[in-house]
């Protein structure tokens, strides 16, 4: 059985940040309150890491910087905590072969390989046989089909497309479809989202963690750490405020998150356009976290990176990867509002959820085989305040909207302005390409090319003047 294809992940953590080991700066940054900047560049995860690179190619100068004492966002790896890499955000590496972060020369000690295309799934103290995992698939398929065939005709949320007679797999298949998948219920997300997303249909991982690879990527890129942007000016210059003083220049590319901007502690001067500030709450952050626990020996009997679900009655459920990369260490992931949920309750309470509901599948011994335990709190984290992306029914095209310059001098990046790789370090990585592209002809005086939002705004306007004139 093939592995489901509709699955992101961007996710990271809160809890004991103190032991992680985080990539920090490749290069040393110029000194801050300079005003020659081409671009300043605010936030150095996958999409601030591209347009650096892209940049710095170019010849242009700029100045990244970040307000955590770590590069990556929301694709950090540590390896102090359990003494082997452990993905605190991004883990799947999603397809592969097109994907930009996972190009990567030969020789740089990065090692990737394809993951497991087969699944499992638990009922109770045994697992699914045969028959029972084809209605599980039957089930997803039905279910993604409808939401498709719906979104085709109005933005409504992918649970109001469900079929009412997917019977006693359908919770399961709303965990693997929509918080599984993409870090929220699919009561909460946008069908159209849904269907506009590009289907995952490979994936793989790195021995040296996500974090690790990107990274790798981001080697001599010079990057100001611990300057959180509080203010962004945007007049016949961007002017970027920090604690550590003011930069300027010619233009901006902002890739913080959605919900942080959402949450206005970025205080921008003028205003942005209401449209804009909308698109930010069109497009909340969902949750996915991950309960880290390492195993004495590998009591659950699997094989390395084996994916595991649950056929669950409700939304209390989660996920098992274990023996990732071939290591002691198991991953229940939770996520959607009832990982939220659980979050909020803080890290011994997700401990204990995922210790009762692992004996609860595989029995009572299973306890005591738990060394050790971590667990990623994202939500919480005030540099993220969440998971990934996902457009609220009806919300679809705010991910175009923020494709769309600001003043003709600032650019938003990051995996929410990404059409079909939402939710994706990939997806991120290649808006904040695009993002540095239009940047380039900006300051080459060169005509931007125009988007679908702008091409819409433009036949609105030209359908009110004739209204006008007649």
């Amino acid at each position: 059985m093939s592995r489901l294809s509709r699955r992101s992940f961007l996710a990271g953590s809160t809890a004991s940040a103190g032991l992680a080991v985080f990539p920090r700066r490749g290069a040393a940054a110029p000194a801050l309150g300079a005003s020659d900047f081409d671009t300043v560049i605010v936030g150095a995860g996958a999409a601030g890491i591209a347009a650096a690179k892209r940049l710095a190619a170019a010849g242009k100068r700029y100045v990244l910087i970040e307000a955590a004492d770590h590069i990556g966002g929301r694709c950090v790896t540590d390896s102090r905590t359990f003494g082997v890499p452990f993905d605190r955000g991004a883990h799947w590496i999603h397809l592969p072969d097109s994907n930009p972060v996972a190009k990567f020369a030969p020789g740089h000690g990065i090692e990737m390989y394809p993951a497991p295309r087969s699944q499992k799934v638990r009922i109770g103290l045994r697992y699914a046989r045969e028959k029972e995992l084809e209605d599980f698939l039957a089930v997803q398929v039905r279910a993604t089909r409808a939401i498709d065939d719906a979104a085709r005709k109005a933005d409504i949320a992918c649970w109001s497309a469900l079929p009412n007679d997917l019977g006693d797999w359908q919770a399961t298949a709303e965990f693997a479809l929509g918080p599984f998948a993409y870090g929220q219920d699919l009561a909460r997300l946008s069908a159209a989202d849904f269907a506009s997303a590009a289907e995952r249909s490979s994936d793989a991982f790195c021995r040296q963690g996500f974090g690790g690879l990107l990274a790798a990527h981001a080697a001599g890129i010079a990057t100001e750490l611990s300057a959180p942007a509080k203010a962004i000016e945007i007049d016949r210059a961007v002017a970027v405020q920090t604690p550590k003083g003011t930069i300027t220049a010619r233009t901006g590319i902002i890739t913080v998150s959605t919900a942080v901007l959402a949450s206005g502690r970025i205080q921008f001067t003028p205003e942005l356009p209401q449209r804009v500030t909308a698109a930010f709450h069109s497009l909340p952050l969902g949750s996915y976290d991950h309960i880290a626990l390492e195993f004495s020996g590998n009591p659950l009997g699997l094989e390395s990176d084996d994916l595991v679900f649950e056929k669950s009655a409700d939304a209390h459920t989660a996920a098992i990867l274990d023996n990732v990369s071939g290591t002691r260490l198991c991953l229940i992931e939770v996520a959607g509002s009832f990982g939220r949920s659980l979050a909020a309750q803080g890290a011994d309470a997700m401990v204990d959820f995922a210790r009762g509901w692992l004996v609860k599948l595989y029995g009572a011994q299973i306890s005591k085989s738990i060394t050790r335990a971590a667990v990623t709190r994202w939500n919480f984290d005030a540099l993220a305040l969440g998971s990934m992306s996902a457009a609220t029914p009806g919300g679809h095209a705010a991910r175009a909207v923020l494709a769309e310059p600001v003043r003709d001098a600032v650019w938003f990046a990051g995996e929410a302005v990404h059409e079909t790789l939402w939710g994706t370090a990939g997806g991120a990585w290649e808006s904040g390409e695009r993002a540095a592209n239009a940047v380039l002809r900006r300051l080459s005086g060169q005509r931007q090319p125009e988007t679908e939002e702008r091409h819409r705004a433009r036949k609105r306007k030209g359908k009110r003047r004739r209204f006008d004139e007649e």
